[in-house]
């Protein structure tokens, strides 16, 4: 199916932002939000996207200051208000009165976040190595490579710095790793290249101690069916977390993701089987 780059204006207090996603499938298919992690951006999902644009409408977008999105002028203003604001600006673009969620860590916090308000349109969620209790120990490990701003001579470079910061990625192969670099990369002034992301996001981040984080009370407001991927190596989410996410709130499925940390890339097609199946088979 083919893949079209769009575009929509988020609102801030310090004005409006454009934020980029990429859409695939037919406008008239149900939809399929996928939102990626804290550093990452939409072309993550290029993949799962392919494999369930045959029957759903699927949407990536770059979280703003990530990707091909806009820079927020104020730093301070980057947070999980703006980011709902702007998701949910989309699904309101989108036009549907209903969409499947799948995020990835920080994308899994904002569909919980969604998932927990009143009318919220969410039918699934799909998380992906987070929960409602959120190590320090992960946060900690995140803490120490966010904001920075590492310059390369090439995408190679890029790709020889994802290997090591992403390595709970997982077993991927060489063209993958090679695609997340290419998208990983933003062309600087200088001619010299930078991470697609703006090194402002870490400023909110670390503004809070670092300590676990408890957002049980979000989770046992979440009604819709919720499938939880783990990384049987990850240090944000727990076995125990995953476990208690089985008895509290919506009672979630989990599955654990063998040979892979924080946080399963959803590129493997056994990963992308379970999260079709969870999507399409309801």
């Amino acid at each position: 199916m083919p893949m079209s780059e769009r575009s929509f204006l988020g609102l801030s207090a310090a004005g409006f932002h454009r934020v980029a996603y990429t859409q695939w499938g037919r406008d008239d298919a149900p939809a399929v939000l996928c939102v990626h992690g804290l550093t990452r951006n939409g072309r993550d999902f290029d993949p799962l996207a392919l494999a369930l644009a045959d029957r759903r409408r699927v949407a990536c977008p770059d979280v703003v200051g990530r990707g091909k999105s806009a820079w927020l002028p104020v730093p301070a203003l980057y947070g999980y208000p703006q980011y709902c604001a702007d998701m949910a600006a989309l699904i309101a673009r989108m036009g549907v009165d209903q969409v499947d969620w799948v995020g990835t860590s920080m994308g899994g916090l904002i569909g919980m976040t969604l998932a927990a308000q009143p009318n919220n349109p969410i039918r699934r969620l799909v998380i992906n190595d987070v929960g409602p209790l959120i190590s320090k120990v992960g946060l900690q490990r995140i803490a120490d490579y966010v904001g920075k701003d590492p310059v390369f001579e090439d995408v190679a470079a890029v790709e020889a710095y994802l290997r090591f910061t992403l390595m709970g990625f997982g077993r991927l192969t060489d063209g993958q790793w090679r695609h997340l670099a290419e998208h990983s990369a933003r062309q600087r002034p200088d001619g010299l290249l930078g991470l697609a992301y703006d090194p402002g996001i870490a400023d909110a981040f670390k503004a809070q101690p670092m300590q676990d984080v408890d957002l049980w009370a979000l989770w046992d407001r979440v009604t819709c069916p919720v499938l939880v991927l783990r990384g049987a190596e990850s240090d944000l989410l727990t076995a125990e977390t995953a476990e208690e996410m089985t008895r509290r709130g919506p009672g979630a499925r989990i599955i654990e993701i063998p040979h892979t940390g924080h946080a399963p890339a959803l590129m493997s097609e056994e990963q992308i089987a379970v999260v079709r199946s969870f999507l399409l088979d309801a």
